[in-house]
């Protein structure tokens, strides 16, 4: 399935009034959020990915930081979410790379797996002015109980969901997804567990109710 990935491998912007910064015991985090536990395996492709581009993870542990989900927010996720959806020819890892190992990148020749899609609307929020700390790199499996790769975003409202399968932005237990894993929000390089199921799969969500 295009979009699967393995699961076998065992403050500037921060500040300003679009950010929340937060605790690990915030009570920021509420029904919308999922409740991660301790650190867990690091998947492989983000180890390569890590290996082949040293700089976009040589960087510092910082606290973590959700996005405060206002209008102006929300316009800039939807917009990038569709620009990175619509922009991708979707392509399964072993044909684009001819290799089973889970190879994670950015789109540089225009095609890709999820994990592509994923990573450049990390890339392209950052570019926006989002933390890093609230775009987070999540491992889940789908529908299909196949392995598949998402972008968590860390709001004051709950934990919203980019996914190359779905245009629409998702709070992330409208997904019916299994949650297996993410970054953690204040280092890149450090996964923690979730194991848990998100919800139901809705195919339309209002998450502009969401906004203040």
């Amino acid at each position: 399935m295009i979009g699967a990935t393995s699961l076998q491998v065992s403050p500037a912007a921060a500040q300003s009034t679009l950010f929340k910064r937060i605790s690990a015991q915030s009570s920021g985090d509420g029904p919308l959020s999922a409740a991660v536990g301790g650190a867990t395996s690091v998947p492989y492709g983000w180890v390569d990915f890590c290996h082949r581009r040293p700089k976009e993870c040589k960087v510092p542990a910082l606290p973590a930081t959700n996005v405060k989900l206002t209008a102006q927010n929300l316009r800039i996720l939807k917009r990038i979410n569709l620009k990175a959806n619509n922009s991708i020819k979707p392509v399964s890892n072993f044909e684009h790379w001819g290799t089973m190992e889970d190879h994670w990148d950015y789109p540089v020749d225009g095609k890709g797996d999820c994990k592509i899609y994923a990573l450049y609307k990390r890339k392209l929020l950052q570019e926006a002015g989002f933390p890093r700390q609230a775009l987070l790199m999540t491992v889940v499996h789908d529908l299909d109980n196949e392995g598949h790769t998402i972008l968590t975003v860390k709001t004051d409202k709950g934990d919203l969901v980019l996914d190359n399968l779905v245009d629409e932005i998702r709070p992330w237990n409208a997904t019916g997804y299994y949650f297996v894993k993410r970054q953690s929000q204040q280092n890149p390089n450090i996964w923690v567990s979730i194991n848990r199921r998100g919800g139901t799969p809705k195919t339309l969500t209002n998450v502009a109710k969401l906004v203040d």
